[in-house]
């Protein structure tokens, strides 16, 4: 029972911190804001923050890894499969994704956060795509086309999200769930 109350509240504590963390990053350029600001935010002391975190760039880079699990989480209810409905499910967990943080809307966030969350992203994608090929493809094989579908989904959903073209954002997840699916098909038709 301890330790539950221990988890508890060390998560509530996390939490604090960033929360706080985004309270200054609305005010605040990255560089300016200190340790002593967030623990100050979230009231807690300096060792607290440094239980949790190494410094503000591990603290950016939690929030990262986090928004990216939590959406793949969300929009796959955490089932595993690589057929269109997963694949259309992906891209839309992408789009959120890079529309969750309110720290990108301050420009000095821009080119800290932004390759971060790519790289974030794109990591969850290849998670996920990996378990979902399994079956389909040797090791050798898989590694190849996880990196190339996760590719495909992040800039898809990426381009859906800039708004570069004039489809319907369902219709262009729809296009490119397709162009996977049937790609990797055609890819295990060649490779047999």
């Amino acid at each position: 029972m301890a330790t539950k109350a221990r988890n508890i509240r060390m998560t509530q504590t996390k939490q604090s911190l960033i929360n706080a963390f985004f309270n200054l990053a609305s005010k605040k350029d990255f560089e300016k804001i200190t340790i002593a600001d967030i623990t100050r935010g979230a009231q807690v002391n300096r060792a607290t923050f440094y239980a949790h975190f190494n410094d503000k760039y591990d603290l950016i880079d939690f929030i990262m890894g986090d928004f990216a699990s939590a959406s793949i989480e969300k929009h796959t209810s955490g089932v595993v499969k690589f057929d269109l409905d997963s694949i259309h499910q992906l891209i839309l967990a992408v789009s959120d994704f890079y529309q969750q943080p309110n720290i990108e809307c301050r420009s000095s966030y821009g080119g800290l956060v932004l390759p971060q969350m790519k790289e974030k992203i794109l990591n969850e994608l290849k998670a996920y795509l990996s378990k979902s090929l399994e079956q389909m493809y040797t090791d050798n094989e898989k590694n190849m086309f996880v990196s190339i579908f996760a590719q495909i989904i992040h800039e898809g959903a990426l381009q859906m999200t800039l708004g570069n073209h004039t489809m319907k954002k369902e219709e262009v997840a729809n296009k490119i769930s397709l162009f996977v699916v049937n790609g990797s098909q055609s890819f295990e038709g060649a490779l047999r």
